[in-house]
């Protein structure tokens, strides 16, 4: 059973690209800045994943280890939180707090990058952070989850408050639920990671990549049912 839960990232990496495509496809269309960000955090969620199925088919490896560490402990559920914070807040706190964080997950990459790697003893080849000669490096990736998981669930609670009362916005209001479970399980996973458990990680981000394209598309739908209604009327 772990050999085939090790399996597990290349099927989640087929179901990035392809949410990854149509996501695009609608922004290229609306051009609005939260699928923008959502864009990005489905890509990133894929080259996550893709990191784990290079391990997996093809051995560890120091670079591999890397990138995996910046692309999923430290960019992480950060791009969808900021999808939802364009979609639900004003615009002047979002690109402040985007210039803040984008700017500390910069600095923490190239500290990564140029950390030396020290393989503890009984290494098994598994993708870990522990592997860091400059522990300190693993730091930053505390505050970055902390605020994605602040305005994912925030975001939540905040469309609960804003919309669940009105009929016609409900839809905004499951979609971000949907999508804020979503991008919270790989961290959940990620905790299991950190215990030497990396199985977790790859089972809760396999179903939350599932959950976030169902609120994507609750979004969606309700979008394009609302022009229509508004073209109708």
């Amino acid at each position: 059973m772990s050999n085939f839960v090790e399996y597990i990232p290349i099927l989640t990496t087929f179901g990035a690209i392809f949410f990854a495509r149509e996501i695009f496809l609608h922004y290229r269309k609306s051009k609005t800045t939260y699928l923008m960000w959502w864009t990005i955090g489905v890509i990133a969620f894929g080259l996550g994943t893709l990191s784990e199925s290079i391990n997996v088919l093809f051995g560890w490896s120091e670079l591999n280890t890397k990138f995996w560490y910046i692309v999923g402990a430290l960019l992480g559920g950060f791009p969808l939180a900021q999808g939802s914070v364009y979609l639900l807040m004003n615009r002047k706190f979002a690109h402040a707090t985007t210039i803040l964080v984008v700017s500390t997950i910069v600095i923490a990459s190239v500290f990564v990058a140029l950390s030396p790697i020290a393989l503890p003893t009984g290494f098994e080849g598994k993708l870990t952070g522990r592997v860091f000669e400059w522990q300190w490096v693993r730091l930053f990736s505390i505050p970055i989850n902390i605020y994605a998981m602040i305005f994912l669930v925030g975001g939540a609670i905040y469309s609960a408050l804003k919309y669940y009362a009105l009929s016609d916005h409900q839809a905004r209001f499951k979609g971000n639920v949907y999508i804020a479970i979503g991008a919270l399980l790989p961290g959940i996973g990620g905790t299991f990671t950190r215990m030497g458990h990396v199985e977790v990680l790859y089972v809760t981000e396999l179903i939350g990549l599932f959950l976030i394209y169902v609120g994507y598309k609750i979004i969606k739908t309700n979008n394009q049912q609302n022009k229509v209604d508004s073209t109708q009327s």
